[in-house]
């Protein structure tokens, strides 16, 4: 008996420190971004998405892993305090691409309450114009 409640007493206790534990929780700006019309005499085009933690542990990027290699992900490397903002920046290379329409994603793996989070970029490449 003395060993079934304290198996019990061991159990609550574990399951109240897991749920005492804080989560990190991103917030973005905004999760799309559209370059509109380039041209493809400029075909190399970058954006800034910017994100605040609003949980209240430190939020960590794991890896950030683009859709195409024709789209570049660079993120804030070093642990995001609680309040504070970070940024994912991604560059898009149209060169040697077709012009015309682009959809391309970024996911990102965290520590977040919701662990994977997936950025989008669109535009429109046009063509260049012939002489």
């Amino acid at each position: 008996m003395k060993r079934l409640t304290m198996y019990a007493v061991f159990i609550l206790l574990s399951t109240i420190c897991a749920f005492a534990q804080g989560k990190a929780d991103i917030k973005f700006d905004k999760k799309t971004h559209d370059f509109g019309t380039f041209s493809e005499s400029s075909p190399i085009v970058s954006c800034t998405f910017t994100f605040t933690n609003v949980g209240d542990v430190p939020l960590v990027i794991h890896q950030a892993v683009a859709s195409c290699g024709c789209t570049v992900p660079e993120y804030t490397q070093e642990p995001v305090m609680p309040g504070k903002t970070g940024t994912v920046t991604v560059t898009y290379n149209g060169t040697g691409r077709y012009p015309g329409h682009f959809k391309k994603s970024v996911t990102l793996r965290t520590n977040a309450k919701t662990e994977m989070i997936r950025l989008y970029i669109e535009g429109d490449m046009e063509a260049k114009e012939e002489k």
